[in-house]
């Protein structure tokens, strides 16, 4: 039986379909926000897989081009691997949806979210969060729901709920939001240096909202819901965890506390290995809820030093940064580069400069085409010190890269201030935490040292949070937090920004949610760390972008010809334009609007092709003078090609200040001669002299 219920939402009618469609999945919604209609489903496995120790959710985003009306570019014409905007959209998706689910469950939970239909002022990305949420709550799969989800814009000092795409492009930030009734569950945020205050107080407004969806849900659930499956928990019995507690709780606290994350990991593995040398033979069945009751237990140190001693396992107190360095210019032909260590996370990246034909094309559902602002993130095996083949980069890399690119577009310099397509490419070669905020310090320094006129220098650092699990008012913020830290704690709250405010957020909890008092705590944390690392770090290694490009960088020239003249630069099968690049060696880009790259390292070269470009698109007057190629020669004179594809006539009475009996004796087929346009006649053909170049 199908039913239909509807909310405004912004002004807009959210509409969630139940029961017509993929009535197999354990729950199932087609959500309709105006002419946007995305289908989500949830379905859970019957059994767990064997030997698994922990949750396997998987959340997949599925962009289908049809909704746009697109044909897939390539050979393929079909939907491959996701793009990185859906990858990202699913980690969005996860990152609200996992703190809610049972943490003893071990049954592979998949949700899938399928964008069938995209009107651009209504965003697919929250329609899916709403299909989620309610194909969740729905479902008879374990999830403490409802949660609800809305996205925040701000437009004229005034916080947007789910802006149209106008708004967005007028909007000073763009920031993802969930909460249940009470908390803040998830924020993912791209802002252009907002304030924390203001920023605060958008997830507030947001947060009204959010409450009147977790309503709506609530009455769909009333009617529809499920009762919940009973699932196989996996919980170690106290008996096993008090034997391990008390066999090995002091000699686990002592290997804990060290500030070297290697010796840290040998120490703890020679204390499990003593345990399970004592417990294996007593407990032969249970030898893997031995090793679980081992890991509660260094959760159980770690979290109860931070919460009650306000201590460390490195020693810290809370607000303190580990040691900081900083270094530019470190590979003399990469266009510019920076490394950055916190720690024991240390982050290289790397700046590459090239001409706009080098903007990364984008085929995806929404309006944007291209990117001209690329940062990629890389995190090899040898970073945390294992032993293991790259495989590429997996979701984690291109969110981590997502993170880091959000944070610094603010502050790239537009196309016209600097016609240049940029890639950065982050390598991790040691992790320790923070990576991803450390990947943007190491970015500001790099794209300073190549020479790009940011507008500010961005930092990034993390807080993390432990909340007290028998009392959730009693809790702890701190700063900079390490690997162990982000395993054993309940939150990941990464800020990075310019002195004047945010550019990006990523929060990850493990808790149920965030008060605002958390929020607040977290924000002013991180502020103080990235003044810290701005001023104490980063501006006392490079203080303002290097006036001048590498020497290895590509030289940029451009100049704007009138639209109607493109096709003559081009030339028929493009002719034309293919003959200036391999006379001069550079690379031109066209802009559909007129503007004109020549990118070369050359700028002889550089100089020459925009001379020849703008004599093309240009108009030719009397007395311009021009390098000709003779093209032909007839009894009474020679054709001189002056420009690609434009041709004069030399009279023979023009060739010499002296009489000349027979052309070749001055030039021959081959020859490259100035020349001077004389007369334009009332056809367009050019006359022109080389008498007229000649000195006296």
């Amino acid at each position: 039986m199908t039913k239909t219920y509807s909310i405004d939402v912004a002004g807009r009618t959210l509409t969630v379909e139940l029961g017509k469609y993929a009535q197999l999945a354990n729950g199932s919604a087609l959500v309709r926000y105006g002419d946007t209609a995305v289908l989500s489903t949830a379905t859970i496995s019957s059994e767990p897989r064997e030997g698994i120790d922990f949750f396997p959710l998987n959340v997949d985003y599925e962009e289908k081009l049809y909704s746009v009306g697109k044909i897939p570019g390539g050979f393929i014409k079909r939907e491959g691997k996701p793009s990185e905007s859906a990858i990202l959209t699913a980690r969005v998706i996860d990152r609200q949806i996992r703190p809610r689910f049972p943490k003893d469950l071990r049954n592979d939970v998949t949700v899938v979210n399928m964008v069938l239909s995209v009107e651009q002022d209504n965003s697919p990305e929250f329609a899916a969060i709403i299909g989620t949420i309610v194909s969740l709550c729905i479902s008879d799969i374990p999830f403490n729901g409802p949660i609800g989800g809305v996205i925040l814009g701000y437009v004229d000092g005034k916080v947007v709920i789910n802006p149209t795409a106008e708004q967005r492009k007028h909007s000073r930030m763009y920031v993802t939001l969930s909460a249940d009734k009470e908390k803040i569950i998830m924020i993912e945020a791209g802002a252009n240096e907002i304030p924390e205050d203001i920023m605060l107080d958008a997830i507030k407004i947001g947060h009204e909202q959010i409450k009147r969806i977790i309503a709506f849900i609530e009455e769909i659930v009333r009617e529809v819901g499920k009762e919940k499956i009973t699932y196989t928990s996996i919980v170690v019995p106290d008996e096993i965890f008090n034997k391990v507690e008390s066999l090995c709780r002091e000699e686990l606290t002592e290997a804990l506390m060290n500030d070297d994350k290697t010796t840290r990991e040998k120490n703890v593995a020679e204390v499990s290995a003593k345990l399970h040398e004592k417990l294996d033979e007593e407990y032969p069945d249970l030898v893997s809820l031995i090793s679980e009751a081992f890991y509660k237990l260094q959760k159980k140190i770690v979290r109860e030093k931070l919460l009650y001693e306000h201590k460390r396992v490195d020693g810290r107190g809370l607000m303190d940064i580990r040691p900081l360095y900083a270094e530019v210019g470190i590979l003399p032909r990469t266009h510019g580069s920076g490394l950055f260590q916190r720690g024991q996370t240390q982050v290289l990246t790397n700046v590459t400069l090239g001409p706009m034909g080098d903007v990364q094309m984008l085929d995806g559902v929404d309006e944007e085409e291209e990117k001209r602002y690329m940062h990629h993130y890389n995190f090899p095996a040898f970073s945390v010190g294992e032993a293991r083949p790259s495989r590429g980069p997996g979701r984690r890399e291109i969110g981590h890269g997502a993170l880091a690119e959000r944070a610094l577009e603010p502050v790239i310099p537009s196309e016209e201030e600097f016609p240049y397509a940029i890639r950065l490419v982050s390598e991790v070669l040691m992790s320790n935490g923070s990576t991803s905020q450390g990947s943007v310090c190491a970015s500001t320094l790099a794209l300073m040292d190549a020479g790009v006129p940011i507008r500010e220098p961005v930092a990034g650092i993390s807080a993390g949070l432990v909340v007290d699990e028998k009392n959730p008012d009693n809790f702890v913020t701190f700063m900079d937090i390490q690997g162990i830290e982000d395993f054993f704690g309940d939150m990941d709250f990464k800020v990075a920004g310019t002195k004047n405010g945010i550019t990006a957020i990523q929060v990850d909890i493990k808790v149920d949610g965030l008060t605002y008092e958390m929020i607040r705590q977290a924000f002013e944390i991180t502020r103080q760390g990235r003044m810290t690392i701005l001023n104490d770090v980063i501006l006392k290694v490079i203080d303002k972008p290097r006036p001048h490009l590498s020497p290895y960088a590509p030289k940029i020239f451009t100049t704007t010809i009138d639209i109607d003249k493109i096709r003559d630069v081009i030339g028929p099968g493009g002719k034309i334009i293919n003959r200036i690049i391999s006379e001069t060696g550079v690379k031109i880009d066209i802009e559909e609007d007129g503007t004109v790259f020549v990118a070369t390292s050359d700028e002889a070269a550089g100089k020459k092709a925009i001379s020849i470009i703008e004599g093309i698109a240009g108009e030719i007057k009397v007395g311009q003078q021009f390098t000709g190629k003779v093209m032909r020669i007839m009894n009474f004179g020679a054709f001189v090609e002056f420009l690609p594809g434009k041709e004069g006539m030399v009279h023979i009475s023009k060739l010499s200040k002296s009489r000349v009996n027979r052309v070749e004796d001055v030039v021959k087929v081959g020859d490259e001669i100035p020349v001077k346009v004389i007369e334009i006649d009332k056809q367009g053909r050019i006359n022109l002299s080389l008498k007229d170049c000649i000195e006296s």
